[in-house]
């Protein structure tokens, strides 16, 4: 055996290792909980009270309610980090215009029990929307929240839909992020958007940041595009900025397709 055949066997051992591990602890690098304790609702937000619902698998997980007048409930399924939270100021904003507001944690968030996968998601999603009494519900999906919202209005729609920075799929998202990978190839969890919004049945609403390098805008045009949706670009906003989390477009976003469908 040479050695350039002893020095292509072995870098070729590394990768194939390397790419087990990928395939083994992928989700380690989707999912970035923060996993601790928060405080009461309450202390966080005036008005707030802490809630919880059971999954279909049987998993009891705590989230938080904010009461408010408007007949329309708004239930946010969060991104891939943090936890509620991380998405209080959001309920705050929204709560200051009356809108009641559900923000869920899932499993293995918060403090909560279990472990995320992309079907687990689901099931946490379906149990908070179960546990919403309002006779009117709007969606507010945010990252990779808003292809759990996605499924989430296949399954159980809603009266409108809000996407907050959505990807095409996990995989097109994930190649930015990676682009030395094979992403596609070694995914398990798939979270498609674009693919299946056309099912949706209910108003839907992009919201995006032009400066967005996670989520790159032109994913985000692209599921309105597959939506029909109406699409609204934040100036210059980058994935986490503020703006994105309670800047007024994005809220007066979230209020206006709540005043239409109530």
């Amino acid at each position: 055996m040479t050695t350039l055949t002893r020095t292509a066997l072995v870098v070729a051992v590394v990768l194939v290792v390397l790419l087990g591990l990928l395939w083994v602890f992928q989700r380690r690098l989707i999912y970035l909980p923060d996993p601790g304790p928060v405080p009461p609702a309450g202390q966080v937000i005036p008005g707030a009270r802490d809630v919880s619902f059971t999954t279909r698998d049987g998993l009891r997980l705590a989230a938080w309610y904010v009461p408010g007048h408007h007949d329309v409930t708004v239930l946010v399924t969060g991104g891939n980090a943090g936890n509620r939270l991380h998405r209080a100021p959001l309920a705050r904003a929204l709560a200051a215009y009356g809108l009641p507001v559900l923000l869920m944690d899932y499993r293995g968030y918060g403090g909560n029990p279990g472990s995320p996968t992309e079907e687990g998601l689901l099931l946490d999603a379906l149990a908070a929307r179960a546990s919403i009494q309002s006779p009117k519900v709007v969606y507010f999906g945010e990252s990779l929240g808003a292809a759990v919202a996605t499924r989430l209005a296949i399954e159980e729609p809603p009266d409108g839909l809000v996407l907050r920075s959505p990807f095409t799929d996990l995989a097109a998202a994930g190649q930015v992020n990676y682009p030395f990978l094979p992403v596609r190839a070694l995914l398990r969890d798939r979270f498609p958007v674009a693919g299946r919004i056309g099912e949706v049945r209910a108003p839907v609403v992009v919201v995006y940041g032009t400066r967005d390098t996670i989520v790159p805008p032109a994913l985000s045009r692209a599921v309105a595009t597959a939506a029909g949706a109406t699409a609204v670009a934040v100036d210059g906003a980058g994935h986490n900025d503020l703006s994105l989390l309670t800047g007024p477009e994005l809220i007066g976003a979230v209020r206006e397709l709540a005043d239409r469908v109530r």
